[in-house]
């Protein structure tokens, strides 16, 4: 299983490396303008925030559905090659493809932590990272129309859908029981302190994804010493997925906490320093505990304090990576926009806020 898992990783997550890189300037390429382009991309994360209240009301993230999402995905990145110069019928191709993707990591991410544990989950998940460097890598050689990203994307869509449909089969045989219908025991409400927390850590990163790239230039570093930067990150990321199993034997709340307080320094450094370049390398390397180990102490938190564990991760994907990163893609945009130098600034308070909040639940769990 840990194999199957980890080849699933790589292939899911080089879709989203041509999704996330190389979509947005193929719209652009064949005469899409900057805000048609926002609206397209906006809907993905809003469908991801919808989707997990739908199954919070009665709706169970089970085999049936999960096949059924496979095949939604590869029908909507299909029609991308017929809706690709017509606005409604993309933004309908990618709210469908939406769906389908916001559904399948959840369901594999709690088969993951159910076979594997979190101990080996690191391991298996780096390979996604992996995976979104290679596509980069090798696509970037062989852009030369929009045509041949979409059928990067076809192959890689089919190839995981095949993956992920052996993934469920092996674990309906091992009976690891993670279909099975669970009780709704997830309050956001009663939760608030914590799902607050989770949500601000996602928004502080707004201005990074969509940002970083542009500040850092603007502030005179080259564009491939920029790139260098990113790498780096991402690099560093793979060597904690590969290492983390001792930490996560830890206190897991702690360890989140640990990794916002972290959050908030990178994003103060990038704000401090923006020329630095030892500083700004220091700050991505911070990229191991924001992102990779955040993520990881995160899913298995929830994994362990929730009975409805599939509904847990698609809300982590929904709250967080949905609504946080919406808003911090929305919030970073009007910055930006207006007050410029104070960008990561506003980023280091809003991770700073995400402590804040996971330090209060931390205290009612204790008491």
């Amino acid at each position: 299983m840990f194999q199957l898992l980890s080849l699933f990783y790589y292939f899911y997550f080089s879709i989203v490396g041509i999704y996330i890189i190389f979509l947005p300037k193929v719209l652009s390429s064949v005469g899409y303008g900057a805000s048609e382009i926002g609206i397209i991309f906006a809907a993905a994360p809003l469908v991801r925030f919808v989707l997990p209240f739908l199954f919070m009301r009665g709706l169970t993230l089970g085999a049936t559905i999960f096949k059924a999402s496979l095949f939604l995905v590869v029908l909507s990145v299909f029609s991308f090659f017929f809706s690709l110069h017509h606005f409604y019928a993309l933004l309908c191709s990618n709210i469908a493809m939406g769906v389908g993707m916001s559904l399948i990591l959840p369901f594999v991410e709690t088969i993951a932590l159910h076979s594997i544990g979190k101990e080996r989950y690191g391991k298996s998940r780096l390979f996604g990272s992996v995976g979104f460097i290679v596509v980069a890598l090798v696509l970037v050689k062989f852009l030369s129309s929009a045509y041949i990203a979409l059928d990067f994307l076809l192959a890689l869509t089919f190839i995981t859908s095949l993956v992920a449909f052996r993934v469920e089969q092996l674990s309906s045989k091992e009976q690891i029981g993670v279909t099975k219908k669970s009780e709704n025991d997830i309050s956001i409400i009663k939760d608030w302190q914590l799902w607050l927390g989770l949500v601000l850590v996602q928004m502080s990163f707004g201005s990074f994804y969509n940002f970083f790239t542009i500040y850092e230039t603007d502030h005179g570093i080259s564009l491939n010493m920029t790139v260098y930067l990113w790498s780096f990150g991402v690099f560093i990321e793979i060597i904690m997925f590969f290492f983390q199993a001792k930490l996560l034997y830890g206190n897991l709340l702690n360890i989140i906490r640990f990794t916002m307080l972290a959050t908030t320094l990178r994003w103060f450094l990038v704000f401090a320093f923006a020329t630095n370049l030892p500083v700004l390398f220091f700050a991505q390397s911070l990229h191991a505990l924001s992102f990779a180990l955040f993520h990881s102490a995160a899913i298995s938190y929830l994994f362990h304090l929730y009975k409805n564990k599939s509904l847990a991760q698609q809300l982590f994907s929904g709250m967080g990576y949905g609504l946080g990163g919406l808003s911090g893609a929305m919030l970073s945009g009007y910055i930006y926009e207006y007050y410029p130098s104070y960008l990561f600034l506003s980023s280091s308070f809003i991770a700073f806020a995400a402590y804040v909040f996971i330090s209060l639940w931390s205290k009612r769990v204790k008491r």
